[in-house]
């Protein structure tokens, strides 16, 4: 049987987005300078290598002519109809099957993770509706306790919680940094991306996009929070803030505007960024990865199918 050379090109994505675009991600400067860019670097990242693990045991499989047939009917924008699935024969119908297979891993533990937060967050929300209280001045659930601490609740059981040693801590425009910051969270659904990263570190363990995502999207989630809020308050205002709520807790499937990255995301945020344009250094990495595809996709589009 004739190789299938269209298997090089999704074995070829898997090179590079599993393991070539987080090797440069990891060491790339503008990553924490475009934190939005980079984690949209990462979300693609992760689809692509998903769509092409998916399609390479399917292109093992299958000859040039049924993988192309294959392809189209996998991914395109509808649901393949039941003509479609009867005109399989028996080893496109075995393709199809395993191909469905593998992509239902990430996509199961990306359900299991959300299902699972969502349980801890509706579980904890019905116990602030007992011992918290609503403060209609700060839109945020005032819980009685003399540590300092804001943190907010996303997804459908969405909310800000800010304990009154938080109040009674900061000044009024550090409280409003911290709130603004939390709504971000809640506004950028960033709860899905954690999920995302934590279903691939689940499946591919050993894969640097996974190990290195799971690190590094809960970082870039949280310094993409503090551009956001850095639009309603001052830099001075979001660090004081941080400092003062390093210390502070949040429970599980929750985001803390303090917490461990807190000394790094200061250090950001009084530290002027350095000259250059880091959006465009970004753009300029992906490109270049994306033109070590091109010599790839082009030898495989010139042979006969």
């Amino acid at each position: 049987m004739n190789v299938n050379h269209h298997v090089l090109v999704p074995l070829g994505l898997v090179v590079l987005t599993g393991f070539l675009v987080p090797w440069l991600l990891v060491r790339a400067r503008w990553a924490q300078q475009a934190p939005r860019l980079a984690l949209g670097v990462w979300a693609v990242c992760g689809a692509a290598f998903a769509v092409a693990t998916a399609l390479l045991p399917a292109q093992l499989v299958l000859s040039s002519a049924s993988s192309h047939r294959l392809a189209d009917m996998m991914f395109a924008f509808e649901p393949p109809t039941v003509e479609q699935l009867l005109g399989l024969d028996g080893r496109e119908r075995f393709a199809f099957a395993l191909s469905l297979t593998v992509l239902s891993m990430p996509a199961a533990a990306f359900v299991r993770r959300l299902v699972r937060a969502r349980r801890v967050r509706v579980r904890h929300a019905g116990v602030l509706r007992l011992v918290g209280r609503y403060d209609p001045a700060l839109r945020a659930t005032v819980l009685d306790d003399e540590r300092p601490a804001v943190y907010c609740l996303p997804g459908r059981s969405r909310r800000v919680v800010v304990s009154s040693g938080a109040v009674d801590a900061l000044t009024p425009a550090q409280l409003a940094a911290a709130l603004a910051h939390e709504r971000a969270h809640i506004a950028g659904r960033h709860h899905l991306l954690v999920a995302a990263s934590e279903a691939f570190a689940a499946v591919f363990s050993r894969l640097p996009l996974a190990r290195h995502g799971e690190g590094c999207v809960p970082l870039l989630l949280e310094m993409a929070a503090d551009d956001r809020a850095l639009r309603r308050c001052t830099r001075d205002a979001l660090a004081t803030a941080l400092y003062a709520l390093a210390s502070g807790r949040a429970p599980r499937s929750a985001f803390a505007a303090g917490g461990p990255s807190a000394a790094l995301r200061m250090r950001r945020i009084l530290t002027p960024h350095s000259a250059g344009h880091p959006v465009l250094r970004g753009l300029m990495t992906i490109a270049a990865a994306g033109l070590a595809m091109a010599p790839l996709i082009v030898a495989c589009c010139s042979f006969p199918g």
